[in-house]
């Protein structure tokens, strides 16, 4: 029914006034005529909108076959249903660019895969190695505070969770400086010692 983009119909140099009307119509009126079965007004929207569609459909499959089939899908869509169109939804040529990117994605889903899943490399922005090394550290890290006696694990947090100063934890602890400066460099100890076997 309608032609592939880079095959196009050959002008003729001869163009009536009904032509001439049609190329300059706007989108609204050339669905009124698509629905009133104006093959005109269907080829002009083809020609006007062929070209986004097809790019979109081949950037998406890669394979110019399918898209053609796409495009073909595409506008045999608006020609069996052009009041599926919501002009409130934006414009005619960006509609049709959607409809042919989720037609081609769908097509791609069918595809059978090509390439065995042991074959198929994952990149990932993560070292998975250190990352699994990571948080074996990170447990061992929690285990060991957890088993802290309450007064450094409270003052840890309260230094390294909270971020307060030595003299800000005195402070709001009512211990004496010393003692909560004591409290921290133990703490840390047992923690190094920890990670350290």
């Amino acid at each position: 029914m309608f032609e592939s983009p880079s095959n196009p119909k050959p002008s003729d140099n001869r163009t009536s006034s009904s032509e001439t009307e049609i190329r300059t119509a706007d989108d609204t009126a050339m669905l009124t005529r698509i629905g009133q079965r104006d093959e005109n007004a269907m080829e002009a929207v083809f020609r006007r909108y062929s070209g986004p569609v097809y790019s979109v459909a081949l950037r998406v499959l890669r394979d110019s076959g399918q898209a053609e089939d796409v495009l073909q899908e595409v506008f045999l869509q608006l020609w069996r249903k052009p009041t599926a169109f919501a002009q409130n939804r934006g414009s005619l040529g960006a509609w049709l660019v959607v409809i042919a990117r989720n037609r081609a994605i769908d097509v791609l889903r069918r595809r059978k895969p090509s390439d065995s899943v042991e074959d198929v490399v994952l990149a990932s922005p993560v070292n998975v190695a250190d990352e699994a090394e990571r948080n074996t550290v990170m447990q061992k890290v929690r285990g060991v505070i957890a088993n802290l006696p309450e007064e450094q694990r409270k003052t840890l947090h309260l230094a390294y969770f909270e971020g307060l100063s030595h003299t800000e934890i005195a402070s709001r602890t009512g211990d004496p400086l010393g003692t909560v400066k004591t409290r921290i460099r133990q703490a840390l100890i047992t923690l190094r010692k920890a990670l350290e076997a």
